[in-house]
């Protein structure tokens, strides 16, 4: 329950495995090493200096895999099964990490065994500490060692609803030394309470109108020297997740709807970009080859660029291959009554502005590689909500619709893969990206990074 120890608990959690995952690579290799003096593999390998690179990825990003991954909440709650399952995936993003490590700057694995025995043997151990972790958490809680004494304060009201809201780890957690009516106590009598109890802390329940009576018995805490903590929950959102943060020296509450900035997130920015380079790179002669095309079949440039609504809907110029004649957007007011699509978007069945080549290029969502170079400057992600034109989007009528621009942009999403032309309807396409953003997590971009490919290569639901 009580925030600033859940946070030290989990730094030093991640220490500890920081140092098993290192202390298995090296374990692996040691028997891998050994085991062909011992005629066990017939090959011998490079000594543990050749493999050491490896150490700088694993004690970094293993942590921070498992950690997205859900791997340190709630280990009291969770089944062997589930556990195991969040290792497997957080094995697959770090081998993704290891796998751009070793491309960029050039850095191998020259032993295949190392590798299934690392996988094994860090499983094992991690799966052993979370183990030994919840066996303890269980005998502090049934020594009363955790628990903590603290004093509830509120009107009748709000403290009943407060403690009816206890989860079963905050119930063997906390002690409820006394429940503290500001409408029955007056500070003068709390304040025998603080002595006589000695809370390691207060917690403050009410609603908006109690706040300015609250804050004589916070200021009494404050002269106390007592911690004082208040709950937040009278500002009731349906979608918005609270959260605290600092604005300069100021203390804020703050409600987002979006994934808030995390090491999760600081990672997905790195592989989108690190990924993206790898594309250019390996696709290089492809990009030259349907340059190639476009300016052998029509006149025109060879990169279209339109202004297109980033996140938050700040404007940037997105890149595409030229689909299109060059006086597309001048046809575009006569062919409106043509438009299939509901709401601010146009789209046109067997859009006559469109290119032979164009057409092909659209099947195949070739036309969407410059988008790479896109990622790589920050301005999208590999996965996000799809930018529209920025006179789409200042078409946009319905307020909760302009919540899709509260993520950056990506090349691929739901949309794009649930069959984007076969989506006619705004409200759906909205919907879907409502949805990748409430659920995001980088396994879900991962599932839609996967599905995107028999997309591009079968050409579904595009035209």
């Amino acid at each position: 329950m009580l925030g600033r120890r859940q946070k030290l608990n989990l730094q030093f959690l991640q220490i500890v495995d920081a140092f098993l995952l290192v202390a298995s690579f090296w374990f692996a290799h040691w028997l891998r090493f050994n085991g062909h003096e011992f005629g066990i593999f017939e090959q011998p390998i490079l000594p543990f200096a050749e493999f050491q690179w490896l150490l700088v990825v694993l004690a970094p990003f293993g942590p921070l895999c498992l950690h997205a991954q859900g791997f340190y909440e709630h280990p009291e709650r969770k089944t062997v099964a589930r556990s195991l399952g969040q290792l497997g995936r957080s094995a697959v993003f770090l081998g993704l990490i290891i796998a751009l490590c070793a491309y960029f700057f050039r850095q191998k694995v020259d032993s295949r065994a190392v590798m299934p025995l690392f996988a094994a043997l860090a499983a094992s151990l991690l799966l052993a500490r979370e183990w030994i972790t919840v066996s303890s958490y269980r005998r502090d809680v049934r020594s009363g060692k955790i628990r903590e004494r603290v004093l509830l304060v509120g009107t009748a009201a709000d403290i009943f609803a407060f403690r009816n809201s206890f989860t079963a780890s905050e119930v063997m957690e906390t002690e409820i030394a006394v429940e503290v009516d500001v409408s029955v106590w007056n500070v003068a009598e709390f304040v025998d309470m603080l002595h006589q109890h000695t809370p390691e802390r207060v917690l403050f329940v009410g609603n908006h109108a109690e706040l300015g009576r609250l804050q004589e018995y916070i200021g009494a805490c404050e002269t106390e020297g007592v911690e004082s903590w208040l709950s937040a929950d009278f500002m009731q959102t349906a979608i918005a997740r609270p959260d605290f943060d600092h604005f300069g020296g100021r203390p804020m509450l703050v409600f987002r709807t979006a994934p808030s900035v995390s090491w999760a997130l600081f990672i997905k920015h790195l592989l989108d970009r690190a990924i993206a380079l790898a594309f250019i790179v390996a696709l290089s002669w492809l990009f030259a080859l349907i340059a190639l095309a476009i300016k052998l079949t029509s006149k025109g440039p060879v990169i279209f660029r339109q202004a297109r609504g980033g996140k938050n809907g700040r404007p940037f110029s997105m890149f595409k291959f030229r689909t299109m004649q060059t006086d597309a957007e001048m046809q575009r007011e006569e062919l409106q009554r043509f438009n299939v699509m509901s709401g601010p978007v146009f789209k046109v069945e067997n859009d006559p502005r469109v290119t032979s080549i164009g057409r092909f290029l659209r099947k195949t969502s070739l036309d969407e590689l410059p988008q790479l170079f896109n990622v790589l400057m920050g301005d999208m992600s590999l996965v996000g909500p799809r930018p529209l034109p920025m006179y789409e989007v200042e078409r946009i009528e319905a307020t909760a619709h302009r919540r899709r621009l509260s993520m950056k942009p990506g090349i691929t999403c739901l949309w794009q893969i649930s069959g984007r032309n076969n989506v006619t309807s705004f409200d759906r396409w909205v919907a879907l990206d409502l949805e990748y953003i409430d659920n995001w997590s980088p396994l879900l971009d991962l599932r839609i990074l996967l599905k995107t490919i028999p997309v591009v290569l079968f050409g579904w639901g595009a035209k």
